[in-house]
């Protein structure tokens, strides 16, 4: 895959909270287009947002990526900003096995045991031979050998209790799940306060 088709470009709405990630195509297409301008980053104390006309005048650095156009080379921006939005969207995490273990806090929801990667699976509550659904409000963590001893039963049928009742995770700003893969520093700023990038 090439680099101008990567997630490498972090979105900040207007009043520069991290919203999003564009691919370096679609940011160029954005600040071309006069709905983003590129922020120039040289350092926490140095970010200039730039409009098309300066972006494209930038010198290229040694480490930053570029395209050659008819007209010479255009620095590929790390950080965009828009220049209309100014909300912060919210986000459900969607039902995953990884996502019930982290709303469990990797916790067996019977036994109250921290368990290790491996040790746990997804129980269903109320299970699915007796009408349970695959959801958030029905599925918890659970040990392996204690979800084995449950089998298709009840909690109750099974002589276990649960912790507390499952429940569908609350909305948080997308800004949350954001993900810094490609370790780009200057998004750093931006994402900081946020433990799980």
């Amino acid at each position: 895959m090439s680099y101008l088709q990567k997630d490498t470009v972090l979105v900040l709405n207007r009043g520069w909270q991290a919203i999003h990630i564009k691919t370096p195509t679609d940011a160029l297409s954005m600040m071309y287009s006069d709905v983003a301008t590129g922020l120039d980053i040289r350092g926490q104390d140095y970010m200039v947002p730039l409009k098309w006309a300066d972006w494209v005048k930038l010198p290229i650095n040694e480490d930053d990526h570029f395209i050659n156009t008819v007209r010479g080379r255009i620095k590929l921006p790390k950080v965009i900003v828009l220049c209309n939005f100014d909300r912060v969207p919210k986000k459900r995490p969607r039902f995953s096995s990884k996502n019930i273990w982290l709303r469990d806090g990797g916790t067996c929801q019977y036994t109250g045991k921290k368990l290790k990667p491996g040790e746990g699976n997804i129980d269903h509550v109320v299970p699915k031979s007796h009408g349970g659904i695959t959801d958030w409000s029905n599925c918890v963590l659970a040990h392996k050998e204690i979800n084995a001893k449950k089998a298709g039963r009840t909690p109750e049928q099974a002589g276990l209790k649960l912790l507390r009742q499952p429940a569908t995770p609350k909305e948080l700003p997308v800004t949350f799940y954001l993900k810094n893969k490609h370790k780009i520093k200057e998004w750093d700023i931006f994402l900081k306060s946020f433990t799980n990038n």
